[in-house]
């Protein structure tokens, strides 16, 4: 028993010392994680920082955008002020394809055969116009988004085509194209909302033939961008082909005066050719021809002792000093 309980004494003194061990090494655990943790505290307080200032501007962002976004709604909500909004952005879109008011374009003026007032009217070569009007329709579109039910999404997108068809109607009852105002067989409908003009033809694809039939031509911010660089690129070149045309016109009436010129000089220069041979024959031989009977006289004159005038002076021959 003694010796049992020596060796119980002994294992048990190993365990102990094996228990200190695991308990020595579970405490610089527990003080690495206390470490760590308060590494990650600190860090996450950091980071909560960072995330409520965030959160903090985006919340300033989001009000101002809903303040930007209400009075935007406000000024919409008037006809009057969508109208100057959509002819802000025509004048825009005008101005950076280049063309001048008054020049190439003019505003609002009543036509002359025809009660229609047009809001835009673009001057083309020999004396041509192209009318526009800028509509838009965004009340219905409007009430379409915010409408909750299929049944009112519909109503609200079929307004929102009847009222793109009206407006169809209402430029071609205008007299917008008129033979006597010299326009063209086609007029323009600016809708100055992508997002509109997309939905318009998105909910019904035949709009657009149907406007054609009718010759007008609907027109989104980048479609007409396009057709009025088609209009100004054929005003140039319209131009450049009259000023050819007025050049190659200079060049043959040049041409015809040249020739002219030319003929004249070559007649002055056989006159001077001419006249040229009358002086050679009248300082040669008519010159000998009438010298010869003075000479004779001269001739006498010397026999007799009598002398010729001073003017008259033979060829060859000075003055006689008597």
């Amino acid at each position: 028993m003694k010796s049992q309980t020596l060796e119980g004494k002994k294992e048990l003194e190993g365990k102990k010392e094996l228990i200190d061990q695991n308990i020595e090494s579970i405490g610089k655990t527990l003080t690495e994680v206390q470490r760590r943790i308060e590494e990650v505290g600190k860090v996450s307080g950091e980071k909560i920082t960072e995330v409520s200032t965030l959160i903090k501007k985006h919340e300033e962002v989001t009000a101002k955008l809903k303040d930007t976004t209400e009075h935007l709604g406000n000024a919409l909500a008037s006809s009057k002020k969508r109208g100057e909004w959509g002819e802000r952005m025509a004048e825009d879109i005008i101005r950076l394809i280049g063309m001048v008011e008054g020049v190439n374009y003019i505003k609002q003026k009543t036509l002359e055969h025809g009660p229609g007032r047009p809001d835009y009217t673009f001057l083309l070569p020999n004396s041509l116009k192209i009318n526009m009007d800028v509509k838009f329709p965004l009340d219905n579109y409007v009430r379409y988004l915010d409408a909750e039910s299929e049944h009112d999404k519909k109503r609200f997108r079929d307004e929102l085509l009847k009222n793109t068809k009206t407006m169809m109607k209402e430029v071609t009852g205008r007299e917008y194209i008129n033979p006597a105002e010299n326009t063209v067989d086609y007029v323009l409908i600016f809708i100055p909302n992508e997002q509109v003009y997309g939905f318009i033809n998105e909910m019904d694809p035949k709009i657009m033939d149907e406007a054609l039939k009718q010759k007008v031509i609907l027109c989104s911010p980048f479609t007409l961008y396009a057709v009025l660089a088609v209009v100004r690129q054929s005003i140039e070149n319209f131009n450049l082909e009259r000023t050819a045309s007025e050049i190659l016109t200079l060049l043959m009436d040049f041409s015809k005066q040249w020739t002219a010129f030319k003929d004249k000089f070559k007649t002055m220069g056989e006159r001077l050719d001419a006249a040229k041979r009358e002086y050679d024959a009248l300082i040669t031989t008519r010159s000998t021809a009438l010298e010869r009977p003075l000479r004779k006289i001269d001739e006498l004159g010397k026999r007799n002792h009598i002398s010729l005038p001073e003017d008259i002076v033979l060829e060859g021959e000075k003055p006689s000093s008597e």
